[in-house]
């Protein structure tokens, strides 16, 4: 199946975050394919919760009413695939990763983040980038409640880094002092994983 528009191979420009809209190496597709790692799992948003542990004062679960409680916010922004294929200008709506840890107590030692999902996938990211690029758990797509097939009721949205940094059906986060690799980062992909340096694998 060719996922690509073929009239428009290349966004021109630059982002919100003054870098070429279009990644090196990336394609354009109006399509959003999907990919999973393990069979897709079923959660409803009355079932879903996040479990917050590690390098924090006290682990704390956040149920969903809980946890749309807190600020909501919608970003319009780019999503890019290490498979080579990109989204553009899509309406991301849920809660900053800023916003989030303003009601955990971490300790001074959590430097750095592992994802946790319901279908037992992992991925790891520094404090820094999860803080400082918009990262977002989100629940909310173009105005829609997010497809499952695309990780609803809840994943988290990394629009600064390759997609796999930001897991489908999220259900816990790790802080940790050191950092160590996620799934596919043990298996040879990128830990920085930045689409304009092309940072895919090794």
């Amino acid at each position: 199946m060719n996922i690509f528009n073929d009239s428009k191979r290349i966004k021109p420009g630059i982002n919100k975050y003054s870098l070429p809209k279009t990644p090196p190496g990336q394609v354009a597709t109006e399509k959003f394919p999907i990919y999973t790692f393990n069979e897709t799992p079923k959660i409803e948003p009355n079932d879903w919760q996040i479990r917050v542990w590690g390098e924090v004062e006290a682990e704390r679960v956040f149920g969903w009413n809980e946890f749309m409680q807190l600020p909501q916010t919608t970003i319009r922004a780019d999503f890019h695939c290490v498979t080579r294929w990109s989204r553009f200008d899509d309406d991301w709506t849920g809660v900053l990763f800023k916003d989030f840890v303003q009601h955990i107590k971490l300790k001074p030692t959590a430097k750095f983040i592992m994802q946790h999902t319901y279908d037992n996938y992992m991925t790891n990211l520094p404090m820094e980038v999860m803080l400082n690029e918009e990262v977002m758990f989100a629940h909310t797509f173009n105005g829609e409640p997010l497809p499952r097939e695309h990780g609803g009721p809840m994943r988290i949205f990394t629009p600064k880094r390759y997609a796999w940094k930001g897991a489908k059906w999220i259900n816990g986060i790790e802080f940790m002092s050191h950092d160590k690799p996620g799934l596919w980062e043990r298996n040879g992909y990128n830990t920085p994983a930045d689409p304009w340096k092309e940072e895919r694998f090794g």
